[in-house]
């Protein structure tokens, strides 16, 4: 209605406004007389007009708002309907709880039962090594334990039985069967893998572990000692009989420790700066221990075959270089001969006894190179205690390592360095007993003959 009035009062106002303008244009007030008539018969007939448009607009609106309120008794009693319905159903649906569990009686501790071995199944099979070569074992069991919401029928009974019942068999046997491992390197590739019951897995990179996550065999990040790996892999060859093999009975847990067992290699290198040190004495006091026993070995063999040739001295030995002097001074008297070989015997010692005292020294300070290593290791365990405190032990392994290493390396670079200076002395000392003997003899020979 409102809407109406404001239509019609703005009709209105253009009339009033064009009678106004057109009044400007009249020259008489016959003609604005006339005007006027003209204009109001006009403005009557579209008045009639839009009182028709505004009612038949109005039976439009009413017809629609009649739909509506129709539209809205039909939901509300389908509303009505429905809560009765609910209702209705809420009852029928505890009479049938009531009447389900009278009809179940004390089967229905079966669920509880089932449920709770169905999870413990699981639990062990989902992560048992047997699952590597029987993959899709655990489906049926995760669906049990976690989304059954009924009674089990036969043949869900049948499969629980049928998985545990596997699972014990397949603990005691030994079973070769066909998977693809994945390499350290990312790869994979089809091998033929032997299973030790439900303990460890074996392949052609030695032991392999089962990643239940992913269910996938992969090697271990580091094998275990050469033997152990070995017995594996003579398992992993025979066809039948009594094989010795190490078995890991945590289904794994020990063989993932000894990826932080650490190997000779890094226990070497935990010494140092020391154990370098140590190792570099080490081969230079060998290289020359070797040197001077073959070198040593040459002059003894040449020699002991001067000793078959007294009367032809040779220079290429220290003997004949000593012989040679005494035909130089066969005429000198006794004193001036001794005197004369001493000199001689005084000129090869040096060649003689040449590095072996360096042999000596680095024996001797390889043992004190392993004690600094023991000292400076407890000084950066302390350092680390000041800094962080004794809560992880493995904070200090770095350092205690490095002051056990140093000393170990130390008495190991000794024991060698000590056993070749004692080779290389005796071997130098026969040979200038060899000298002291020959010109001892040569000596009372020429003072026999000068008495004579």
């Amino acid at each position: 209605m409102k809407v109406l009035v404001k239509t019609l009062l703005t009709a209105a106002s253009i009339a009033v406004l064009s009678c106004s303008v057109q009044a400007q244009e009249v020259k008489s007030l016959e003609q604005l007389l006339e005007q006027v008539k003209s204009n109001r018969v006009s403005e009557a007939r579209q008045n009639t007009a839009r009182e028709k448009e505004f009612q038949s607009a109005r039976a439009d609106k009413q017809a629609l708002l009649n739909k509506a309120e129709r539209e809205l008794k039909a939901e509300q009693d389908r509303g009505d309907r429905l809560a009765k319905q609910y209702a209705d159903n809420e009852v029928t649906l505890s009479e049938k709880s009531i009447e389900l569990d009278q009809a179940t009686g004390t089967l229905g501790e079966m669920f509880g039962v089932v449920r709770q071995a169905s999870s413990e199944a699981f639990g062990r099979i989902s992560t048992s090594i047997v699952s590597a070569e029987f993959p899709g074992r655990d489906v049926f069991l995760a669906r049990m334990s976690e989304d059954s919401k009924g009674l089990p029928n036969i043949r869900e009974l049948e499969d629980l039985w049928f998985a545990l019942q596997t699972e014990m068999t397949e603990s005691g046997r030994v079973s070769k069967f066909k998977a693809n491992v994945i390499s350290l390197d990312g790869g994979s590739a089809e091998q033929e893998v032997v299973r030790i019951g439900t303990f460890n897995l074996v392949g052609e990179q030695g032991y392999l572990i089962y990643d239940d996550a992913n269910n996938q065999v992969v090697p271990l990040g580091r094998q275990p000692d050469g033997h152990m790996v070995s017995s594996a892999q003579d398992l992993r060859d025979a066809n039948s009989g009594f094989i010795p093999v190490f078995v890991d009975p945590s289904r794994g847990s020990i063989l993932g420790l000894l990826k932080q067992k650490a190997t000779m290699m890094e226990r070497y290198h935990a010494g140092g700066i020391v154990g370098y040190i140590i190792t570099v004495m080490l081969a230079i006091g060998l290289l020359i221990g070797l040197y001077k026993v073959i070198t040593l070995t040459l002059v003894s063999g040449k020699m002991r075959a001067q000793l078959n040739n007294i009367d032809s001295p040779s220079d290429a030995n220290p003997l004949g270089r000593i012989l040679k002097v005494y035909q130089a001074n066969k005429s000198a008297d006794t004193e001036n001969l001794e005197l004369k070989l001493d000199e001689a015997i005084l000129r090869e010692l040096p060649s003689i006894d040449s590095g072996i005292n360096i042999i000596k020294i680095f024996a001797a300070i390889a043992p004190l190179l392993g004690l600094l290593g023991t000292v400076l290791g407890m000084i950066a365990t302390f350092q680390q205690i000041t800094l962080f405190g004794t809560g992880d032990p493995r904070i200090m392994a770095g350092s205690i390592s490095m002051a056990l290493v140093t000393t170990a390396q130390g008495i190991i670079a000794a024991l060698p360095l000590i056993l070749t200076h004692s080779i290389v002395a005796s071997r130098s000392k026969s040979i200038v007993h060899i000298l002291d003997e020959q010109t001892a003899g040569i000596i009372a020979t020429h003072a026999e003959s000068e008495k004579a």
